[in-house]
Formats: structure tokens, sequence, C-alpha cells
């Protein structure tokens, strides 16, 4: 029998503080994450990181906190229950980091008599710090378990035709009539992740305009597929080339994707911008960083350097369309 094992980030468990430590440290601790050695990864998590954040990190939390808690393990396990009414097979939702774990999904899947498993990492769009580190703990769970069952991810789906119509259908519902422009926000990574992931070691930042260039580095290139994402729904929604645009945030020091989000922001107020969409499709579930950096955060920084109206589009969470195309997904 199959069954369906959906992973996302994960989150704190509570609004404790020994709550946000851990889940920052288990998160940062990811060498997929912060891929320095070991011994300096470690000093920057305990001791630079992790105490000078954890405080702000909980203020934050507690704007989006709701009484059932996380927003983002609420909504995907929601999404869960969607997908199991209509695919008709057992469905377990877990989290990367910290709870509901993927021990126990997976577990939980073997013992209701699944022995084939569709593994859906909730990233439209490959990294080695969301996609790889998701399929990485997988196999070496269900290994050193020794559950004997056959794993089968979805792979990123950033360029899916019913992905993009799902996810343009969302756009065009919750745009403002009369919208400026539309931003496609998207989570941030490091610009040495680009080339660590790059197979050939030769194309990502290397080529003149390497992300409009397909190559064997595109399945693996996280910016070249959040900016097809972007023009497949431009597509779409029929706008022209002054009426959109792409930006990043969530960055961490320097040396990451560009241009950033914040200062994005304000340029758009310098540039004439009045009304403004935004939409982060790096995200399926609403969580932290759209809900808290995006609605609340981001709204403040256009609203404060003169924007008239700031519009955020939530992701995609349990619209109908979509649970299909998961559906779908699982039985191919």
């Amino acid at each position: 029998m199959k069954g369906i094992l959906l992973i996302n980030l994960g989150s704190p468990k509570d609004l404790e503080f020994e709550s946000i430590k851990d889940y920052l440290k288990e998160f940062l601790s990811d060498d997929l994450v912060i891929d320095y050695p070991k011994f300096l990864q470690q000093i920057l998590v305990n001791w630079i990181i992790v105490p000078s954040r954890y405080k702000n990190t909980r203020e934050a939390y507690s704007e989006i906190w709701t009484d059932q808690g996380s927003p983002l393990i609420n909504s995907t396990l929601n999404l869960g229950e969607k997908i199991k009414s209509k695919a008709e097979v057992p469905v377990e939702v877990s989290m990367r980091y910290q709870y509901p774990s993927i021990e126990e999904g997976l577990v939980k899947l073997k013992n209701k008599g699944c022995s084939d498993i569709f593994v859906v990492p909730l990233y439209p769009h490959y990294a080695m710090s969301t996609t790889l580190t998701t399929e990485n703990e997988v196999k070496r769970i269900a290994s050193e378990l020794n559950l004997g069952v056959n794993l089968k991810f979805i792979g990123a789906f950033y360029n899916k035709e019913e992905y993009i119509k799902s996810l343009s259908a969302v756009i065009a519902k919750n745009r403002q009539e009369d919208s400026d422009f539309l931003l496609f926000s998207y989570h941030g990574i490091p610009n040495r992740h680009l080339l660590k992931t790059d197979p050939t070691k030769k194309h990502c930042l290397k080529v003149e305009s390497c992300c409009d260039v397909q190559s064997d580095a595109t399945p693996f290139c996280y910016k070249a597929q959040v900016l097809e994402t972007s023009k497949l729904c431009v597509n779409e929604l029929n706008l022209k080339d002054h009426e959109w645009g792409v930006s990043f945030q969530s960055r961490i020091g320097p040396g990451w994707i560009e241009p950033f989000t914040d200062k994005e922001l304000v340029n758009l107020v310098n540039q004439g911008i009045k009304k403004l969409d935004v939409v982060c499709p790096a995200f399926v579930i609403d969580n932290l960083e759209t809900l808290e950096e995006m609605n609340i955060s981001g709204r403040e920084t256009f609203l404060d350097a003169g924007g008239e109206s700031f519009n955020y589009i939530p992701c995609l969470n349990t619209e109908e369309s979509w649970v299909d195309f998961l559906v779908t997904a699982s039985k191919r």
C-alpha cells in the first residue's frame, strides 16, 4: 500500500524561550543550512546567532501565534487532511526540525501497512538547505530504522503546469484592482549555495545571465528556478515587464542573493510605485517569513517609505487546485 509523507520546515512547539532556542539550534546546526566547518558553525550558532536572535525571534512568532499554536504546523496538518480525503491513502505530516518528527511520520505510515511512501518536501524550488537536507534526513532515518519501505520523492515542481496555474489563480484572486506592481519575494540563500549545488562547477554565477541559460545546473539552481516560476506566472497573468519584479528576503549576513526585499520595497516607492501586491512563492504554507516578516514588517517598511497600499497575497495553503496537484503527483 502507498502512503504520503508531507514535510515542512518546522517551528518551535511553543513560545517559551527554551523552545525557541531548541528550534534555532537544531535548524542552524544543519550542515546544509550553515555550511561552515562544524567548529565554526557551532561557535556562530551557540555563541553569536542564537543568543543575539532568540528574543527577537520569539517576539516575531508571538505576532503570528494562534490559540492553536504554530500557523505553519497547523496549516500543514490541514493540508494533510485535505490530501488524505482526496487521495484515499494514509497521509502523515512531519517537520524537518522539531515536532512532528520525520521518524514519527515514517513509522506511522509503516505501521499502517505502507510499503511505498511518496515523500513531499513542501518546497517548489531545489535548494540544499531545504530539499536536499530533507531528502537526506528521510533516507537516513528509513535506513537506520530498517523500515524496508520504498521511498519516492516529488522533486522540484517550480515549473509544473498544475502548480503554476494554481499559484497564478491565487495571485489573480487576491490582487488589488488598481495595483501598480506585483513583487515576487522569495526566501534568500547564500550565493555560495548556488555554487555548491552546481554539478558542472562552471555555470552558476560564472556564465553571463547564467539563470537564463539552460544547463545541467538548472535542476539544482534555486535562483534559476524561482525566476522561471515568476516568468511562468507572469505569462499566466498577462503582466507587462514594468508591472512585476523579483526580490529575496530573510538574509543572514553578506553574500546572499540580491536584490534584497527590504531594500526593494523602498526602491519601488522611489520609482513611483504606490500600490503594491506581494506574493512569496518559495513557501506553499504561510509561516513566520510570510505572516510576520512580509505582511507585518515588510508592510511597515513600504508604508513608512511613502507607499500608499500594501497587499500581501497568501500562500497556496489548502487551495483546492493545489491539493489536487499533490494528489495527482502522488499517483504518478
